[in-house]
């Protein structure tokens, strides 16, 4: 399974996101862009890639465990930035970024004990992928826009294992479908 640990913002928050994303795709060159939905807007904390069916259940125990030992946290969506001259668009996080920072490295140890194959430690930054460019694109218009955006704070009381299936068809534009494999409280919320 290609899996990785998130936190997922509530519907009604990527619903503000959405209203927003919707007002970027009106603006000059949106078209260029490969555009993510709904279904996939999430901040990423640990990315482990293929995990053997077997190591499942150990990573999701050590998942618990990590997630137990941190205490639920507010978060909001705000602002944006690129990445990679324009090659990946994203929208932030504001509020307690040094919790989501911790958990960000809890769930990456999670998944080393568990015995996953993880890439080099990099520092974290929260994110959320909006678009894609393949040759890079001048998103600078963009990103200002999105410096006015703040959605509504809610309290981060979970992490989600999800399991990302990649597309398949080979139909331009099919965005990769998340399921939840696992949900683990935080601390006080379990």
């Amino acid at each position: 399974m290609r899996l990785f640990a998130a936190v997922v913002p509530p519907e009604d928050v990527t619903g503000e996101l959405a209203v927003e994303v919707e007002e970027l795709r009106r603006l000059p060159g949106a078209d260029a862009l490969r555009w993510t939905g709904v279904p996939g807007w999430h901040f990423t904390l640990a990315f482990y890639g293929e995990v053997d069916d077997d190591l499942v259940p150990e990573l999701t125990a050590r998942l618990e465990r990590a997630a137990s030992r941190s205490e639920p946290f507010e978060l909001a969506l705000c602002g944006g930035g690129r990445f990679g001259h324009g090659r990946t668009l994203w929208t932030g996080a504001d509020g307690d970024l040094h919790p989501l920072s911790l958990l960000a490295d809890r769930t990456e140890a999670a998944g080393r004990r568990a015995g996953v194959a993880m890439g080099e430690h990099r520092r974290y930054k929260a994110h959320l992928t909006l678009a894609r460019s393949r040759t890079g694109a001048d998103v600078r218009p963009y990103v200002e826009t999105l410096g006015r955006f703040r959605s509504r704070t809610w309290t981060v009381d979970e992490v989600a294992l999800v399991r990302s299936n990649l597309p398949r068809s080979g139909v331009p534009g099919e965005q990769p479908r998340y399921e939840a494999v696992a949900r683990c409280p935080l601390g006080a919320a379990g």
